[in-house]
C-alpha cells in the first residue's frame, strides 16, 4: 500500500443541497450494519419521516454481473473497482438522488468508503479510487461501526457457521488458512477505516455493545442532524 499517496487528501467535496438527508452506516463484515439499518429505518418511519434504504451491490443493472464474476473468481483489482463503482452510480441516479430530491431520509448500508477500504487492500491506489467515486453525493452523516477482530470472527462463525471467500481475502491470496486469511484481510480493512477517520467526519460507534445501545447512539446523532430535541421516549427501541 502506498501510504504516502494515502496521506494526501483529495479535493474537498461540496455537500448536497437536496431537502432529504443521506445517512451512511459503514463497517467491516459482521458488525451488525443490516440490523442497525433496519432499526433506524423503522424508528424514522414511526417518527413520521419517509425513508429509503439501499445496500451495497444491490443495483438492478449490475449486481448480477458482480455475483457471476465473483463466483468465477474473475475480478482483478481494476475490474473489482469499476464494477462496484458502476453499482453505486446506478443506485445514485435511480434511488438515492431521486429520494433526496423528494425530501426523504436515505439510509445506505455501505457507501463509497467501503470501496476506499476494500479496493486499497486489494492493491488499488487510494487517490485513484477516490477520484473514481468523485461522482458520489457527500453524506450528511456517516456511522462507522467498529469491533475488535477476535469478537468479530467469533460473531461471524456463530451466526453464519462459515467464512465467506471474499470477506476472508482469499481472492488475493493472503493465506492458505481460511481463519488466518480472514484475520489478515479484515485487519487491513480496519486499518483503512482508521485512516479514513482522519479524512472524513465519521461517527465511530462501538459495535460490540448491545444492538439496543448502538441504536440509541445512532438515534441521538440522527436527531441532532434533524435539529430536533432528543426526547428520552424517542430513544426507546421499538
Amino acid at each position: 500500500m502506498n501510504t504516502e499517496n494515502q496521506s494526501q487528501k483529495p479535493p474537498e467535496r461540496v455537500k448536497h443541497d437536496y431537502p432529504g438527508k443521506l445517512i451512511v452506516i459503514e463497517g467491516t463484515d459482521g458488525v451488525g450494519r443490516s440490523t442497525q439499518t433496519e432499526l433506524l429505518k423503522n424508528w424514522l418511519a414511526v417518527e413520521g419521516y419517509g425513508v429509503t434504504v439501499t445496500g451495497w451491490k444491490s443495483s438492478v443493472l449490475i449486481s448480477n454481473v458482480i455475483e457471476k464474476a465473483k463466483s468465477k473468481n474473475a475480478l482483478n483489482t481494476i475490474t473489482f473497482s469499476l464494477l462496484y463503482a458502476t453499482d453505486l452510480a446506478d443506485r445514485l441516479n435511480h434511488i438515492i438522488i431521486p429520494a433526496l430530491k423528494a425530501g426523504l431520509m436515505v439510509i445506505c448500508d455501505r457507501y463509497h468508503y467501503t470501496a476506499f477500504a476494500r479496493d486499497v487492500v486489494r492493491g488499488a491506489d487510494p487517490q485513484w479510487v477516490r477520484k473514481l467515486y468523485g461522482f458520489a453525493v457527500e453524506p450528511d452523516l456517516v456511522f462507522y461501526l467498529k469491533m475488535p477482530l477476535d469478537p468479530l470472527l467469533r460473531r461471524i462463525i456463530t451466526t453464519r457457521g462459515s467464512l465467506d471467500f471474499y470477506e476472508s481475502g482469499r481472492d488475493i491470496g493472503m493465506s492458505t488458512d481460511l481463519y488466518q486469511s480472514f484475520k489478515l484481510y479484515q485487519s487491513q480493512i480496519m486499518f483503512e477505516y482508521e485512516q479514513m477517520m482522519t479524512e472524513f467526519p465519521f461517527v465511530s460507534v462501538a459495535a460490540d455493545e448491545t444492538p439496543e445501545k448502538i441504536q440509541r447512539c445512532l438515534r441521538q446523532h440522527v436527531s441532532k442532524l434533524l435539529d430536533r430535541e432528543t426526547k428520552p421516549e424517542a430513544m426507546l427501541i421499538r
